[in-house]
């Protein structure tokens, strides 16, 4: 199995601010994996909050170049484990086991929502996100790009004035997300008023730890609760189900494709909402993402909409919000350049 390294700046649209950090670019990497006449593509950016580079995840792939290249490679979920022994930060395993799912989907010749059995005839609509900006820059954001579904960034001081002049300019279904910016109280009655303000749920209000303000809002919370920091990989799942009505898995985060399927199965048995959120990944990531649509209860893959310009080919998002699934196979990815 042959295994090659790419680096990606990719430049958004607008500058992308959340309650702590902004950013004009999104340095990525793209793992590409080849095996008989077939390559798979995976992708996983950077990330300041989780100390990830580019650089960083290289060193730890280069390091086991050798392994993964003389790798008998039969399946994703082996391949996956064999990563895992190695010690390997999780996004960098996320790049590698998204190129692994996509190279086995390829040999198989079948996409690989139908290897996983599933129809994808029905899917969620994936929201718009509205990053943190002056309320005439959001709105001229959700002009530029009309949705039916947009998330909001909050995590200021005006937060509910930013939502009620937001909502005087569209009749778009809301979702927010804090960020861990609230407090519990805070929390609490931001709830109450936003659900006035046709708001459907709240994303990581607090902070990723604080979980006894988390049992004190999920008590007298009047909106649903999504775990995102809070949720990080497999082990997450089970407490968060005390404290949240659901989870967002991200790939990135959690390691893949392989531990992301056995996440949104552990949540369904919890009776948890299951959604799935992107990182600003181009295409490659996007494409992957897709593939467990039938799965899930809401979904948040718009990072190819934020970008110029893609790298890759594969799943397309309609200005409809409607999904196109390519013909390729796997995870239906191409690189462009």
């Amino acid at each position: 199995m042959k295994l090659e390294l790419k680096k990606y700046v990719l430049e958004l649209k607008h500058t992308f601010t959340i309650s702590r950090e902004s950013h004009d670019t999104q340095d990525t990497l793209i793992a590409c994996l080849s095996l008989e006449g077939h390559t798979g593509y995976g992708e996983s950016t950077s990330n300041p909050y989780y100390r990830i580079t580019f650089e960083s995840m290289q060193a730890e792939i280069e390091g086991i170049r050798k392994e993964i290249e003389s790798f008998d490679f039969k399946d994703p979920e082996g391949f996956y484990e064999f990563l895992k022994s190695h010690n390997l930060s999780n996004f960098s395993i996320c790049a590698l086991d998204l190129a692994a799912h996509d190279l086995y989907g390829k040999l198989k010749a079948k996409p690989l929502y139908e290897l996983w059995g599933t129809d994808n005839s029905q899917y969620p609509v994936t929201n718009f996100t509205i990053g943190l900006d002056s309320v005439d820059k959001m709105i001229e954001k959700m002009e530029e790009q009309p949705w039916p579904i947009y998330k909001i960034k909050l995590g200021t001081d005006n937060d509910l004035e930013i939502v009620k002049k937001l909502r005087a300019h569209t009749d778009a279904n809301f979702r927010v997300d804090a960020n861990c910016a609230w407090a519990a109280l805070q929390a609490i009655q931001n709830c109450k008023e936003l659900k006035e303000l046709g708001v459907e749920f709240i994303e990581q209000p607090l902070h990723a730890e604080d979980w006894s303000g988390m049992a004190k809002l999920k008590k007298e919370a009047v909106l649903p609760l999504i775990a995102d920091e809070s949720c990080i990989v497999e082990e997450d799942v089970e407490r968060c189900a005390g404290y949240f009505d659901g989870i967002n898995i991200k790939l990135t985060k959690c390691g893949g494709l392989t531990p992301a399927l056995r996440m949104i199965k552990k949540a369904k048995e919890l009776d948890l909402k299951v959604m799935v959120g992107c990182m600003t990944e181009s295409t490659v990531g996007i494409s992957a993402i897709a593939q467990l649509l039938p799965q899930l209860d809401y979904v948040d893959m718009d990072g190819a909409l934020l970008l110029k310009n893609d790298i890759a080919e594969g799943v397309e998002i309609q200005e409809n919000a409607k999904v196109i699934f390519p013909e390729e196979n796997g995870s239906g990815v191409k690189l462009m350049k």
